[in-house]
């Protein structure tokens, strides 16, 4: 079909239906997924506060850190507030270019926090090899350098996808059986070929999931290397615990990543679709909700960055 015929296919909007099969209890499955986007934004805009303005977290680690906090509220926010719109104000309507700004910027995001969380891995390898040298590597220059690199390789990779969709001739209705504009929802809708959409898709995963796994896997490797070649049982310890909250960020972000990314190809016919749909929205969740409080609960110096925070706090409203 010609690309003009496929234009004048093009709905002027959809329509998101949330998790099919449970639009009744949509009000109960809306209540976790509010308060945990309550905890995200609270917990990763306090995160982002207290790296910015407390000097003992002008580090390298930290700032790292704080990326990892601005990804993860940019993230969730894309998605949530207009997925809270369907389950309790039943508005289910979506702009057409409005759904491919909100696919563009759910799979940019995704891929941000894949490169985040690789940077990160990076940051552990440099700290824990080479501490020395470890602020002469990692300078402020090298981070934001860093950080932008990973932004602009998710923006140009991700671009496609929103041409991809456009193109596409969409005859047999405007309804997608989701919370949120997917780039495979959305193409799953059309009544044309999108096996091309399912390639690139696969080669975009490839190339940023692969890619960052690949060197997270190799940074930890040298750092398994480098720790248990160290005499000391205690600095074994140190170097193992400064590296247990990213682990722990990694499994949070990737295993709900890869059961919707091989869902939506190889297990829909398995697995059923509400509990696909429900994955997915955790998916752009538990990430944002749970880093915060790993970090939290995990690193020395936040902890005692938030105790002396809350501390000042209350002289202050005491008048001490």
């Amino acid at each position: 079909m010609s690309a003009a015929n496929s234009s004048s296919l093009t709905p002027g909007f959809f329509i998101l239906n949330g998790v099919p099969g449970l639009e009744a209890a949509h009000i109960w499955i809306s209540l976790p997924f509010c308060f945990m986007y309550i905890i995200a934004v609270l917990g990763n805009c306090g995160i982002i506060y207290l790296i910015s303005h407390e000097e003992a977290l002008h580090r390298p680690m930290y700032y790292f850190l704080a990326l990892l906090s601005f990804t993860d509220v940019t993230w969730c926010t894309t998605t949530v507030p207009n997925m809270l719109c369907i389950f309790w104000f039943n508005l289910k309507e979506i702009d057409f270019n409005a759904c491919l700004a909100q696919m563009f910027f759910v799979h940019m995001l995704t891929g941000m926090e894949s490169g985040v969380l690789m940077l990160m891995a990076l940051d552990r390898y440099v700290a824990i090899c080479y501490p020395l040298r470890y602020t002469t590597i990692l300078t402020s220059h090298v981070i934001a350098k860093a950080g932008f690199a990973t932004f602009l390789r998710g923006v140009i990779l991700i671009i496609p996808f929103t041409f991809l969709i456009k193109w596409l001739p969409y005859c047999r209705g405007n309804f997608i059986p989701h919370t949120y504009c997917d780039h495979m929802s959305v193409a799953k809708v059309s009544c044309g070929n999108f096996k091309v959409n399912a390639i690139y898709g696969l080669m975009v995963a490839l190339l940023i999931g692969g890619f960052d796994i690949f060197c997270i896997f190799v940074s930890y490797t040298m750092i398994l290397q480098a720790v248990v070649s160290l005499s000391s049982v205690a600095a074994r310890h140190k170097a193992f615990s400064t590296c247990t909250s990213h682990i722990c960020a990694i499994v949070i972000t990737y295993v709900p990543a890869f059961f919707t990314f091989f869902t939506h190809r190889f297990g829909e016919q398995n697995i059923p679709h509400h509990i696909h749909i429900i994955v997915a929205n955790l998916y752009l969740l538990l990430p944002p909700t749970m880093n915060p409080i790993v970090y939290g609960i995990k690193t020395k110096q936040i902890r005692e960055v938030v105790i002396k925070f809350f501390s000042k706090s209350q002289r202050k409203a005491h008048g001490y």
